[in-house]
């Protein structure tokens, strides 16, 4: 295959259009935030609640059909198509690869819920299940908790992540969103006014997205800090600004040393420590009972996976309707407002790659570490509630986890390594992040220029500390903000579909399989 007449490294100029209107946005909404918050908060929960009561079918079904389509790409005759030239080899080695996307993909969230989603679903399991804190309770749990966190979260990445990816590296296209729908609007799409629209909306999702992220990230440092003993009661909005700040610097500071040497390095560390805190509760915890649930949850999972994605507000009623609004309309509504800059960041170190390759690293991998980390954190959570510590009454959902080292031995070190985690898992997410915001606003650039990157780093930082001084500190400070990005990326569930169906008309014109070359189809690509 010939040269692309792009690279992600050839340098362009700012898309002032994209920039701007993006920027002006975002000022908008925080302009209304410090002026208006009632107004704004009653709006998008409005809003937010409509979105779900009457979309949230097409979710469930976007989302089970995302799982399809990557999974057939995967074994299907593209599966050998190399994302990238022929004989290319991938850019990062295959445990820097696997660290820095899962890293990107989910890292804080799994530090926030790995103990507090199980323990929900524990003691109240969804409608019409088991009976709450029960022993069936825990398999539903464990399923549960898989359903919302392993293969269908990493398919809906998946699928924008390949579609950027095969376009940039194999069809020499820029790596913007709007990119991906060249083969049904033309190679000029990302100057149209569609182009644009799609970009600018895959910025504001990316802005607003990570800082949610990293408002949940100050709440649960803040968490730790009392639970530790650093200071006596819950931080106020000045400390959790104060932690905002220096996260701010962090990953603003690691965005512009680029991905080689930030995002790789730092997400190798939080890699290291993650398994150490792992088989630090492995050891202390309830170690035969965790081993137990890993094959248990598997097989759960597959055995419910049925009943799970058939879930709605038509055979349940209103006790599953919000149910459902609460649990996996929400997630898959967060996981698709994340593709923008996950898709992108996936596709940015992925290079070299096959499809098969790429669909069994992005999703299968991930998908076995959500299980054990579900099944240590989760497991152990379940264990010492059963045993009569009420960790499921506390009034924050991240203070659990402290709650749960809090029975062991070392708990203050436990706590600081925590804190530690979820510090780096937020620079390394927020750095990808500003770097993808700062590609998008410099037409596909795959090194945008430090000002830009800055920039955007500053501007997620902003946004935290401003909704957290609006809602006066606590996990309500980030309700408005978490609504507004779903609010905001919910038309990504559209583009997602549109952008599966130019991705498949690509590929049937790739000349690996219009040539039906044997030499590649032997290539052996069943390993990462």
């Amino acid at each position: 295959m010939s040269e692309p007449k792009f690279s992600p490294t050839t340098k362009t100029g700012t898309d002032r259009v994209v920039f701007v209107v993006s920027a002006v946005v975002a000022a908008a909404f925080l302009g209304w935030g410090v002026i208006g918050t009632s107004s704004l908060g009653s709006v998008s929960t409005a809003v937010l609640g409509w979105v779900i009561r009457n979309t949230g079918w097409a979710f469930l079904t976007a989302a089970t059909g995302f799982v399809i389509f990557a999974l057939w790409l995967a074994f299907s005759k593209y599966g050998r198509i190399p994302l990238g030239q022929d004989g290319e080899k991938p850019e990062f080695r295959t445990i820097s690869w696997v660290a820095m996307m899962f890293s990107a993909g989910m890292g804080i969230g799994l530090m926030f819920y790995g103990v507090a989603e199980p323990l929900a679903h524990f003691v109240k399991p969804p409608p019409g299940s088991v009976e709450g804190g029960s022993d069936a309770a825990i398999d539903v749990a464990m399923a549960t908790s898989l359903f919302h966190w392993a293969i269908h979260p990493w398919s809906i990445y998946a699928v924008v992540g390949l579609a950027i990816a095969y376009g940039t590296f194999r069809r020499g296209r820029r790596q913007l969103i709007s990119a991906a729908f060249a083969p049904l609007f033309g190679d000029r799409v990302s100057e149209k006014p569609l182009g644009r629209l799609i970009d600018v909306l895959a910025i504001f999702a990316t802005l607003f997205g990570s800082a949610a992220s990293l408002g949940l990230g100050a709440l649960q440092i803040g968490s730790g800090l009392k639970a530790g003993g650093f200071v006596r009661e819950n931080p106020g909005v000045g400390v959790l600004i104060g932690i905002i700040a220096v996260l701010t610097v962090a990953f603003v500071a690691s965005a512009v040393s680029g991905v080689a040497k930030g995002i790789q390095w730092l997400s190798n560390i939080n890699m290291v420590l993650a398994t150490v805190l792992a088989v630090f509760v492995f050891v202390v915890g309830p170690t035969i009972l965790i081993l137990n649930l890993i094959p248990a949850a598997v097989g759960d999972y597959f055995r419910d996976m049925g009943e799970m994605i058939s879930r709605s507000a038509g055979t349940g009623g209103n006790a599953m309707e919000t149910w459902l609004s609460g649990w996996t309309i929400f997630y898959w509504a967060w996981w698709i407002s994340w593709t923008p800059f996950v898709g992108m960041f996936i596709a940015r170190i992925s290079r070299g790659r096959t499809i098969k390759q790429f669909v069994k690293g992005v999703i299968l991998v991930p998908s076995v570490v959500s299980l054990v980390w579900f099944a240590i954190m989760g497991g152990t959570a379940i264990s010492v509630q059963r045993e009569g510590t009420d960790l499921a009454g506390a009034a924050n959902p991240e203070s659990q986890l402290f709650g749960v080292l809090g029975q062991f031995p070392f708990a203050a070190v436990a706590g600081v390594v925590v804190m530690v985690l979820v510090a780096i898992f937020f620079v390394s997410g927020a750095d990808a992040a500003s770097l993808v915001m700062g590609t998008l606003s410099q037409r596909g650039a795959g090194e945008p220029h430090r000002r830009l990157v800055v920039f955007w780093g500053v501007a997620t930082g902003g946004v935290a500390a401003v909704m957290l001084l609006v809602g006066g500190g606590g996990a309500t400070a980030l309700t408005g903000l978490q609504n507004l990005t779903i609010i905001a990326a919910a038309p990504f569930a559209v583009v997602m579909v549109v952008a599966c169906v130019a991705l498949v008309k690509d590929l049937r014109s790739d000349p690996l399989v219009s040539d039906q070359r044997p030499d590649r189809a032997l290539e052996p690509d069943d390993v990462l």
